[in-house]
């Protein structure tokens, strides 16, 4: 495991925070298998309700560690170079896209390659007004990895996703913001606030509701409005039954503010 990812729990919410400050959060070995891992980790947490993901330092994650990239292709180590796709990058982008619970980026910095990818695969991207992103990887004469070919263009379309991937450029905060890549920008100094705020709202929220929905959108993407129709029904049919939702209806008829557990 590797020191330079950390997993934090208070009041529902769980931040999972890149710590490798002096590598701007580059992802080396190390840290691809702590924070695939972590992830994995918040996704099963029942104590968690909603998550997190930031970096410490002046960058959110600028992907691939490529001082490691580069020592393995000097060794010709292609089994390790091209075996982090499915091992590391792919469970990565898979759990936070999957997760059964709502996910945060906070990016308190640029978020390039990879780092870019994840903060997509999250439900919400709130940025520093000093953040970014780079769709870096045919600056580097790579294709695009961690989902990013299936969550950009459902983010902005594929003409825009084709141009951005094409071309890699850093694009500011608020670029973002109008191209619809950030929910919302906001001073540096408010963003550790800002996100608190919107984590403590969703982690008080219906927690098993907001993960069905983020299924049948999910599931909407590949399947026929047939399908989906199915699939919707037997999320409502699963929500139906729980806690929250007879609380809810309850709560509803007394004119009175549900509370919701998560259950």
């Amino acid at each position: 495991m590797s020191d330079s990812v950390r997993y934090d729990v208070a009041a529902g919410v769980g931040t999972i925070t890149l710590d490798r400050p002096e590598a701007m959060n580059s992802l080396d070995t190390p840290t691809k298998v702590a924070l695939r891992d972590t992830v994995r980790a918040a996704a099963e947490d029942d104590a968690v309700r909603c998550v997190v993901l930031t970096g410490t330092g002046r960058a959110f994650c600028v992907g691939q560690d490529l001082k490691e990239h580069i020592g393995l292709l000097e060794a010709n180590d292609l089994d390790a170079l091209w075996s982090t796709v499915p091992e590391h990058y792919a469970p990565i982008a898979q759990a936070l896209a999957e997760m059964p619970k709502p996910v945060i980026a906070a990016l308190n910095g640029v978020a390039a390659g990879a780092g870019a990818s994840m903060a997509f695969a999250c439900d919400f991207r709130i940025l520093a007004d000093t953040a970014g992103f780079n769709l870096a990887f045919t600056g580097i004469a790579l294709s695009c990895d961690t989902g990013i070919s299936w969550t950009l263009p459902r983010l902005i379309g594929q003409a825009k996703a084709t141009e951005l991937l094409y071309f890699p450029r850093t694009i500011p905060a608020a670029e973002a913001a109008d191209l619809g890549l950030a929910t919302r920008v906001v001073p540096a100094g408010e963003l550790e606030s800002v996100t608190a705020e919107l984590a403590t709202k969703l982690a008080a929220g219906p927690t098993l509701a907001y993960g069905a929905v983020r299924q049948a959108l999910n599931y909407s993407a590949s399947h026929t409005l047939h399908e989906s129709l199915q699939f919707e029904a037997d999320k409502m049919e699963s929500t139906g039954s729980t806690a929250d939702h007879r609380n809810a209806v309850a709560s509803f008829v007394a004119k009175q503010k549900p509370t919701f557990e998560g259950k």
